[in-house]
């Protein structure tokens, strides 16, 4: 981040860090409660995000409202040198939700990419991770789904 935070972007991250309003004009919404106009909340929002005060806006669904019961990490052995490709190719399907590196802990953790599924039955993601499976292809050394078992509730930092 290259500045502070004054007064109003406080306010504006005070405003929205439960989320933007569920209305047809969230950032009408957030100006009328901040005291500006829209195009400043916008203006402010998109500098900050730039700045990295804010690191995205965006949905966070509750994948169990929706119907999606099968909720998966896949986790892949890819070598290192190969991390990279395996990453961008996973990171590019549609239906992954999200794929990143992790450390490896060897001898008993052997995987290093991550990729999340969603599913609404259990065939369905066995056949999305199958799926990954065939575009990894010779890259993969091995992988295990491992579904949620409950709901997190997943919250950033409250000013």
């Amino acid at each position: 981040m290259t500045a502070a935070l004054d007064a109003i972007d406080r306010a504006i991250v005070v405003a929205t860090q439960d989320g933007l309003p569920l209305v047809d004009r969230p950032y009408h919404e957030v100006a009328r409660q901040v005291g500006i106009s829209p195009d400043e909340v916008m203006n402010r929002m998109d500098r900050l995000l730039h700045e990295g005060a804010i690191r995205r806006i965006g949905v966070v669904p509750n994948h169990y409202a929706l119907g999606y019961r099968f909720n998966g990490m896949t986790v892949w052995d890819v070598a290192d040198e190969h991390i990279a490709e395996a990453g961008k190719r996973v990171g590019d399907l549609d239906f992954v939700s999200h794929c990143y590196h992790r450390p490896r802990h060897l001898p008993d953790w052997p995987y290093s990419l991550f990729a999340m599924i969603h599913a609404k039955e259990k065939a369905q993601a066995d056949s999305l991770a199958e799926r990954i499976a065939c575009v990894l292809g010779d890259l993969s050394r091995g992988h295990l789904v491992l579904f949620s078992s409950r709901i997190l509730k997943k919250t950033g930092l409250r000013l």
